[in-house]
């Protein structure tokens, strides 16, 4: 009994490592942009990894080959279908018209077996709820739906004001858990004086703050472990009462 635990402990490590290499040598992908093949093919990996921690009746360099053949002709299909249109085109499908001027081209809807409550759903969650104020709707391989609105009811922007904000900048995480990160400081032209004296106003330490980060307008956000909260704001149930 104890044995066994001991080699599906270490079989389970292995896994998890080989799963964490390859995956990084597939590359970075979300999963709500994951084709059918990308989902599918993520799916028999990490079954076949699972067998390799817990399959005690065949010897593990057997799963561990098989984990590798499918992750390298995965790269292999990945690196033909960045070369080939037409191989890319047969794996992932192409994107399809399902809204035009307002209205739902049915046939295309159910060529790629979508409902019209799961396109309803879809454009709520794009923050359309009027069907009609859609120019063209396309359905991605990866399943999300694209929207592009009518020109009457897009959004007025800076350009169709005729102004010219200045560019955005990200913001940086300087703090987390209470560990700075030096590094950042620099990136935003910032040194541990400046820091210091923004710790100073408020009487904090880098230990007391769980996480901080300078915004793009050049302010210090600081979240402490022990946030100061007003009575008001508290959702203590005990206050409540």
């Amino acid at each position: 009994m104890m044995e066994e635990t001991t080699v599906v402990a270490v079989r389970a490590i292995i896994a998890f490592l080989t799963l964490i290499v390859y995956t990084r040598v597939l590359g970075k992908q979300q999963m709500g942009n994951l084709t059918y093949f990308d989902y599918i093919n993520g799916i028999t990996i990490g079954s076949i990894a699972g067998t390799f921690a817990t399959d005690l009746s065949s010897k593990a360099w057997i799963h561990f080959v098989a984990l590798t053949i499918f992750t390298l002709i995965t790269i292999i299909f990945q690196y033909i279908t960045l070369k080939s249109r037409a191989f890319s085109q047969i794996m992932d499908s192409d994107p399809t018209l399902v809204i035009q001027n307002g209205k739902i081209l049915e046939q295309n809807l159910n060529q790629m077996r979508v409902k019209f409550d799961e396109l309803t759903m879809m454009l709520r969650q794009k923050d359309v709820f009027d069907l009609t104020t859609v120019d063209y709707g396309i359905l991605e391989p990866d399943g999300t739906l694209s929207i592009a609105l009518k020109p009457e009811n897009q959004p007025v922007t800076a350009k169709d004001m005729h102004m010219h904000p200045p560019s955005q900048k990200l913001m940086t995480e300087l703090i987390i858990d209470g560990v700075l990160m030096k590094e950042k400081l620099a990136e935003r032209n910032k040194d541990s004086s400046w820091l210091t004296e923004q710790l100073k106003k408020q009487n904090l330490t880098i230990q007391d703050i769980a996480f901080a980060a300078i915004l793009p307008n050049d302010k210090l956000y600081i979240d402490l472990y022990k946030d100061r909260l007003s009575d008001k704001t508290s959702t203590d149930e005990k206050k409540k009462t």
